[in-house]
Formats: C-alpha cells, sequence, structure tokens
C-alpha cells in the first residue's frame, strides 16, 4: 500500500498563513480582519507550534547564512503596544546573532533629516546571508508623519514637492524600493500586528501597575492613543496601496500574543523553505585538500600517544 505523498511545510502551516495575508487583489477593509482570532489552539499548542517554527528556523538561518545568497527583511508595524518586542524576542530565541540583526527606527535624527525618507532604513538592510528584523519601519513616513503632518517640514523637502499627492508618491516609491530588493536577493515579509483598542488598553495598564514594566509607557502614548481613528485609517490605507504579490503584508489578529507568534513564526519558515536553501558543497579540488589535511592531522594525534 503506497504512502501519501507528505506535506510541504507550506501546506502544513497554511491554515496560520493564508487567512492573513493580503497581496493587493480585491478590496481590503481592515474592520474585516478581526484582532481576536486564534482558530483551533489554545495556550499549549500554540506554545508547542511556537517551538517547532523556532526549531526549524534555527536551521533555514544555518543554511541562508551558509549560502550567502538570499537575505530576509522582516518588517513589524503595529500601534503601540502591539506586542513587536515580545514578538522578536519570542520568535527569535537561539537564532545566531552573527547572522541577525534587530534595528528600532524612533523619531529621525538631524542628520536622517538631512537624506531621503528611505535613506537611514536603506543603509540598514541585511547583507546576503543574513536576516534583519525592522522594529517599525520606512512605512513610519507614510505614517506617523501622515497623522502629524507638522512632521513633514523637519524633511525639509522643497515647498513644490510637498503636495496632496506626496502621501501616493510615497507609496510608489516604497512599492519601487521592495520590489528592487526583491529582484535582488532579500525577501520581504511585513507584519501589520492587527490588535484592538480595549487589548491596548490592557496592556497599557498592566505596564503602569508592574513596576519592571513602567519604563515602556510613555504619556506620549496615551496621546496617541486619541487618535486610534486616524492611525486606523492611514494603515488602511498603506495596506492597501502597497500590498504586492511579491512583498504581501500579513495582518497578524495581536490580541493573544501567543497566536499571533504561530501566525509571524509560520509565514517566515514557510518563505524560507521555499528558497530551497542548502549548505554550500565543497569543490572537487577542495574535498581533496581536505583529506590531505584529515590525514595530517590524524597523524599528529598519533605520534603524541
Amino acid at each position: 500500500m503506497s504512502k501519501k505523498p507528505s506535506k510541504s511545510l507550506d501546506q502544513e502551516l497554511d491554515r496560520y498563513i493564508t487567512p492573513f495575508r493580503y497581496d493587493g487583489s480585491g478590496k481590503f477593509h481592515l474592520k474585516d480582519h478581526k484582532t481576536d482570532e486564534k482558530d483551533d489552539l489554545d495556550k499549549d499548542k500554540a506554545q508547542a507550534l511556537l517551538d517547532a517554527n523556532k526549531k526549524r528556523l534555527i536551521g533555514f538561518q544555518e543554511k541562508l547564512y551558509a549560502q550567502d545568497r538570499w537575505s530576509l527583511l522582516i518588517v513589524f508595524q503595529a500601534m503601540d503596544a502591539g506586542g513587536k518586542d515580545s514578538a522578536i524576542k519570542a520568535i527569535f530565541e537561539g537564532i545566531n546573532p552573527q547572522g541577525c540583526e534587530v534595528h528600532a527606527f524612533k523619531a529621525p535624527s538631524s542628520k536622517e533629516l538631512d537624506h531621503d525618507f528611505l535613506w537611514r532604513h536603506a543603509i540598514a538592510l541585511p547583507e546576503r546571508g543574513h536576516i534583519g528584523i525592522f522594529n517599525r519601519s520606512h512605512y513610519e513616513e507614510c505614517l506617523v508623519t501622515r497623522v502629524h503632518p507638522e512632521l513633514l517640514a523637519k524633511e525639509k523637502l522643497p515647498q513644490k514637492l510637498v503636495t496632496k499627492n506626496i502621501w501616493k508618491e510615497r507609496f510608489e516609491d516604497i512599492s519601487s524600493f521592495e520590489r528592487y530588493l526583491c529582484r535582488n536577493g532579500t525577501v520581504v515579509l511585513k507584519f501589520f500586528l492587527n490588535v484592538s483598542r480595549e487589548e491596548q488598553r490592557k496592556r497599557f495598564l498592566d505596564r503602569l501597575e508592574e513596576p519592571a514594566k513602567q519604563w515602556k509607557f510613555s504619556m506620549d502614548d496615551i496621546k496617541e492613543r486619541a487618535l486610534w481613528p486616524r492611525y486606523q485609517a492611514v494603515y488602511q490605507d498603506i495596506v492597501r496601496h502597497t500590498a504586492t504579490s511579491h512583498a504581501p503584508w500579513y495582518v497578524v489578529p495581536a490580541d493573544h500574543k501567543w497566536f499571533a507568534r504561530v501566525v509571524i513564526g509560520s509565514v517566515i519558515n514557510a518563505a524560507l523553505e521555499k528558497l530551497d536553501l542548502r549548505f554550500p558543497r565543497a569543490d572537487k579540488a577542495s574535498v581533496e585538500e581536505f583529506e590531505q589535511v584529515r590525514k595530517a592531522l590524524e597523524k599528529e594525534g598519533k605520534g603524541k600517544r
């Protein structure tokens, strides 16, 4: 009796990937995406999946680093207290730090403001064989700057370039930038951690009540919370205009952190599996040379007995 063909990793994890993927085809409304989705998982089942995904990711990263041809850029965007930091910590635990860099983009410095809006992100891109993680990203230049248009003046753009089309133009610039990266061997994965306003409220209270978490809280968080509808509208616009087949958005339900981590880890592993990563094989001349070195080392060891 013949065995059924085994599922690929992509097929195995598909239920945690496809429902949350938007590549620009069809309509997109943020309100249609649940924030509290958890499929049929509970915390224990989710932890088992998270552990399995971490083990897979460690294996993929070793091959990615050794092969030195592809790179991976992972973008995280979310409202405050959306779970970006904790997701990065949980998913990438055990990863070789030599091949993984995290960049947390804050308000741009005076030097950064003297360059184009993509400059500081371009110089932080991962090199071949590496994983780069953007904790907030180039999308802040279409998000915070749009919600707070007074920030645009700090970028010192020529006045005639600041028109009503500037956000549309930035969407086009970002899409071109990401297409360029993909054409040069960088896989772009973009995650919007979709948390509800009620869950954000609970997480803010948790930060205020726990001394070890109070450092994470800022009064600016409350000011930004008051602008929740505006941020949601802008995020919806960003996803609509910058989701593509080569760089889709994953709108991740984030009210349950453990489920969000399953989704993120599944997307990353499935993407890496498609690259068919392999350890480089030595050529015939190297193999022969290695054999000579091996024999010499063995002989040296026998001489010390």
